[in-house]
């Protein structure tokens, strides 16, 4: 057995898999997220430790028999550790926006997307840390390892500072051409190698469970892999390991993800070159930062009873003809638009919307916001053959069928696409304890259906889809 957790944003997911690469079992357990200002994003790294420990609790019954642990985690998250490596701040999460000023200010340094093959953006951790620098100038000259989320539940499991190439990527602070840390960038953030973990590919070991966290845990000592940030561990866990074969993730952010065999950066447009968590190879990804979170949003401000029966109202009545427009732009947007300040909008209310118009409309902009990621995609090159869809939204066919008729592409759902990070984290888990093939580990799961794109709204959607491109550029100098 393999253990497979999953650092999210709303929730850690905790998955157990066989050595046939079944789930035979997973838990789950909510996070909350502190937004102290506007543009802020935060949460204490303890609050996921108590989540990881609450869920691997859950599953105690299969502990025995685990041989190895695969960690996955949200992105760009920055935890800042002192000599005792104890938090000296909340983490500044991945849909953070405070660091807009320091991405200018590093761009101007240095050239950033000729050195890491990305743009600076206020999602990424570097940024963050100029932020903290100038604001923060205590906690800054304080801090003496950076790490990211995931990683620090691997310290707490292992004692070990350490990453893996495809979370690391999410810093600026990689080459990622070389798969080394970046000492120019490192330089422009007045950081050092020795305040970074050490780097691993996915699949690498590094580190054993401790001799306390195992007998709390009631596990051996077994061997901690590397794992991935969370786009890279979803796509190991949906087979999206060659180019072609590319995942739509539907969680708290929306993201499209191409491998790649080769290293080509293509910064326009807000699209990111990172590692992949396997060796020798990379991936292009668009990014929009609130994809389900502008569902659950939505669903908690209407007073909808949960997500599910929100979409389950708007399926029943399947308001097409509705004329609302909504940007979903609730912590700014990267692709396309590298814009921390945009925000959130509904265009063509009137005395009689509802909820489900509303809700309608929502699920509306997040397919046209990811219209506008595969747009992109395909002007960088990115090989976007076959799109398997990932993420706690995969569980509705009713927005599949819609973004489906957006893109006019067909959209396949695989066996347990709504873990597919911790599935993932499991899969690196098992390569580095047996030493496996790729090929016989990172196969693509059982097609569970395909959604094909419909024919007859195309006309209006597309008519609707230049609506919502014209708001925003009609509303990008009221953001400013």
């Amino acid at each position: 057995m393999f253990l497979g957790i999953d650092i999210g944003t709303s929730a850690v997911k905790t998955v157990v898999m066989d050595a046939f690469g079944e789930i035979v079992a997973e838990s789950s357990a909510p996070l909350s997220v502190s937004r102290p200002h506007p543009l802020m994003s935060e949460q204490h790294p303890d609050a996921w430790w108590d989540a990881v420990n609450e869920t691997v609790a859950a599953l105690a019954t299969y502990a025995p028999s685990i041989r190895g642990i695969g960690l996955s985690g949200q992105m760009h998250g920055a935890v800042l550790l002192d000599r005792a490596q104890q938090p000296l701040r909340p983490a500044i999460l991945w849909n953070d926006g405070r660091s807009g000023e320091e991405c200018l200010e590093l761009e101007t340094a240095i050239d950033v997307p000729d050195a890491t093959g990305n743009h600076a953006m206020p999602g990424f951790t570097a940024p963050k840390l100029l932020w903290v620098r100038k604001h923060e100038t205590d906690i800054f000259a304080a801090t003496k390892t950076v790490l990211l989320p995931k990683d620090y539940v691997r310290m707490r499991m292992t004692g070990e500072s350490a990453t893996d190439m495809s979370d690391a990527s999410g810093t600026l602070w990689l080459d990622v051409a070389k798969r080394c840390w970046h000492t120019d960038m490192l330089d422009a953030s007045e950081l050092t190698t020795d305040q970074m973990p050490a780097l691993y590919e996915g699949s690498d070991i590094t580190g054993v469970l401790s001799t306390e966290i195992a007998s709390a845990w009631h596990m051996n000592c077994v061997p901690v892999v590397g794992g991935a940030g969370d786009q890279a561990a979803g796509a190991v866990g949906a087979g999206a390991v060659t180019p072609g074969i590319c995942t739509l993730s539907l969680g708290t952010s929306g993201v499209m993800f191409a491998p790649d065999f080769g290293y080509h950066p293509n910064p326009t447009g807000g699209i990111h070159t990172f590692c992949h968590a396997l060796p020798n190879t990379w991936h292009e990804m668009a990014v929009m930062l609130s994809a389900a979170g502008s569902l659950t949003w939505i669903s908690q401000i209407t007073g909808a009873d949960s997500e599910a029966m929100l979409v389950n109202e708007i399926e029943a009545r399947d308001p097409k003809s509705s004329e609302v427009v909504f940007l979903p732009y609730l912590s700014g947007e990267r692709t396309p638009h590298n814009n921390p300040l945009a925000k959130g909008v509904f265009s063509g209310l009137t005395a009689d919307t509802d909820r489900v118009e509303l809700g309608h409309a929502v699920l509306e902009g997040v397919a046209f916001a990811f219209k506008d990621c595969y747009t992109e995609l395909i002007k960088a090159g990115a090989d976007v053959e076959h799109l398997n869809v990932i993420g706690g939204g995969s569980r509705s066919r009713y927005w599949g069928q819609l973004i489906a008729d957006v893109l006019q592409r067909p959209l396949t759902y695989r066996h347990d696409a709504a873990v597919g990070p911790a599935l993932g984290a499991a899969r690196l888990a098992q390569l580095g304890v047996e030493g496996s093939a790729v090929d016989n580990v990172c196969s693509e799961a059982p097609v569970d259906f395909t959604i094909h794109p419909r024919t007859d709204q195309i006309d209006v959607l597309e008519i609707r889809y230049h609506e919502f491109k014209a708001l925003y550029e009609h509303l990008k100098a009221h953001f400013a």
